[in-house]
């Protein structure tokens, strides 16, 4: 009996320290490293009548940043294909701001954190649009860390062998390759992004012309209708007998 209490007092004693909750599971790793996550995305959204939407994306300093957003199709009666972007920074500041249907926002991350983009359709009080977004950072070097990095590529090359001097080759070029594709590929979102504009287009006007021509097509059969029951009216004439004649 003594001996099972004095198992459970020293588990009440060493055992609530060792079993408490964890406040940093990864003491060794910021906030701002866990956030690492795609750099680009695509996706179109629809916005209602008056209707504003954010969203946020994770951008470290000295990454460029850019948006793309082009308008694809407006309901409603005015049909206004302005829109109102403006994208905050982590802090709250406004970095940028366009009102057109169709556009690019690029610029320097001054600071680590989510920057804000937000798509405002207050031009349309009573109609929908939908509006395709590319967005994402990338890095560039700049002039100072170019020269850097060419003094230790000429520094090492003095000591480094042939067969080293050809794996920084490939190194390079495998970089460089690399940022020719990510542009390459920015360039073919935006074309997908024109290329659903125009369809969504064909689409309206599509169904304008039908609309439009078949009451047309009504119109001109109504009037054709009533020029003939017009004119029979106009040849209508009654049968005469002996007691009742027309009269002068």
């Amino acid at each position: 009996m003594s001996r099972g209490l004095l198992l459970l007092v020293l588990l009440l004693l060493f055992g609530h320290g060792a079993g408490g909750p964890v406040k940093d599971p990864q003491p060794g790793i910021s906030d701002q490293d866990l956030w690492w996550g795609s750099d680009q995305y695509d996706f179109a959204v629809v916005l209602r009548a008056s209707a504003l939407e954010c969203f946020w994306h994770m951008a470290h300093q000295g990454e460029q940043f850019y948006l793309n957003y082009m308008v694809q199709w407006v309901t409603g009666v005015g049909n206004d294909r302005h829109l109102a972007v403006t994208v905050n920074s982590p802090k709250g500041y406004l970095v940028a701001e366009a009102g057109e249907a169709s556009g690019e926002i690029k610029f320097e991350a001054k600071e680590t954190g989510f920057y804000q983009m937000c798509l405002s359709n207050f031009h349309n009080r009573f109609g929908s649009m939908q509006v395709f977004l590319n967005f994402g950072v990338y890095y560039e070097s700049s002039d100072d860390t170019k020269r850097q990095k060419e003094e230790e590529e000429a520094k090492k090359k003095e000591d480094m062998k042939e067969l080293n001097s050809t794996i920084t080759t490939m190194e390079d070029s495998s970089v460089r390759l690399q940022s020719f594709v990510f542009h390459m590929w920015r360039h073919y979102n935006f074309a997908r992004m024109r290329r659903g504009t125009d369809y969504y287009l064909l689409m309206s006007n599509s169904t304008y012309v039908t609309y439009w021509s078949a009451a047309q097509s009504l119109v001109i059969l109504l009037s054709g209708y009533l020029q003939l029951f017009f004119l029979k009216r106009l040849f209508n004439t009654k049968t005469t007998t002996e007691t009742e004649k027309p009269r002068c």
